[in-house]
């Protein structure tokens, strides 16, 4: 029997330093720049204001994890994008995914140094850990950074919500209400792909505001209306169809139980309560990225959680729903479905 070796342990516990180096490349505009044609070491240099011994262990190390392509050896070797990064980190393809990592760049990546702080005392560690104001009123607060976040949402949400509007029969329905919809990405998917849907974009002032001009610009303002509420205030608006993408797990558990009977009492009988998220598989074994998201919601909130399938149907029993589906959407993502 050959015996173990250290060598998972010490990927994993490096994995950091890999981290912080796709997320830098990111933040700097690497694979966009590469996008336009491979670099050398020294133009890398040159145009990114770097050191040049560290600067090519930086290119090297995302080489040796198929981050970065490189044809060649040497000071001659040309740096350039693999398939995938071509396609998810080149800032000008609709296929974007680098909005989320700048973020993770930018802020998220330094909160994670207090981890062991939010699992001891289950409190968030982000901005407002010496601030009044929660993490939604901070955001809010700042115009800019509101729809750079939205940005940032959008590039891990925008595949989700295209695979959803492909693979849920919506022609069997006339209506959808998307529970804070943000920009209205979710709404201007789904009516991109269903003619018949009328859709309600439901969000708070200040992000409606972003929502009309974002259905604005997609020529969709007889299919898409976006209504200003605050979802935990009052009743929801009424549809055959309520969604939401990447909410739920931004609350407590008894928030999110409101929130399910919230949708169940805003449908009509047939109608679908719709919830897009990196759910947790079931025996809690598999779905890295989601259990990742459910302690990155820790560091953001405090009481917050990401969930499995199973957690989900039981909160939509214990509401009055009566039937249930999971439908896989991109990689760790799925689509929990509930049934009135």
């Amino acid at each position: 029997m050959t015996a173990p070796t250290p060598d998972h342990i010490m990927q994993t516990a490096t994995g950091y330093g890999l981290s912080r180096a796709l997320l830098t490349a990111v933040g700097l505009g690497l694979h966009s720049r590469l996008a336009k044609g491979a670099m050398t070491l020294d133009k890398v240099v040159g145009e990114f204001g770097l050191q040049h011994r560290p600067a090519m262990d930086f290119l090297d190390l995302l080489v040796s994890v198929d981050l970065l392509g490189r044809d060649g050896d040497g000071e001659g070797a040309l740096y350039r994008n693999t398939e995938a990064t071509a396609l998810y980190l080149d800032r000008e393809q609709p296929t974007y995914i680098g909005g989320i990592l700048e973020l993770w760049d930018k802020r998220n990546y330094r909160f994670w140094a207090d981890f062991t702080e939010a699992l001891q005392t289950g409190k968030p560690q982000n901005e407002t850990k010496h601030a009044e104001t929660s993490f939604f009123e901070t955001l809010y607060a700042d115009p800019e950074r509101l729809e750079a976040f939205m940005k940032a949402m959008n590039g891990s949400s925008i595949r989700n919500f295209q695979l959803l509007a492909k693979s849920f029969p919506f022609d069997a329905y006339k209506s959808l209400v998307d529970i804070g919809g943000a920009d209205a990405l979710l709404s201007r998917c789904v009516a991109a792909e269903h003619a018949h849907l009328s859709c309600t974009s439901f969000d708070l002032p200040v992000v409606t505001d972003i929502a009309r001009r974002r259905i604005a610009e997609a020529g969709l303002e007889d299919r898409i209306e976006a209504v200003s509420g605050d979802f935990f205030s009052g009743p929801l608006p009424q549809a055959d169809i309520i969604t939401m993408g990447m909410i739920l797990h931004d609350w407590n558990l008894d928030r999110k139980k409101l929130l399910v009977k919230n949708a169940y009492e805003a449908l009509p009988d047939g109608g679908a309560f719709i919830a897009i998220e990196a759910l947790i598989d079931d025996a809690r074994r598999e779905n890295t990225f989601g259990l990742f998201l459910s302690l990155n919601m820790l560091i953001e909130f405090g009481d917050a959680f990401d969930y499995t399938g199973a957690e989900f149907i039981d909160w939509c029993r214990e509401a009055g729903f009566r039937k249930f589906e999971i439908i896989p959407l991109a990689g760790p993502s799925s689509a929990a479905v509930a049934y009135k």
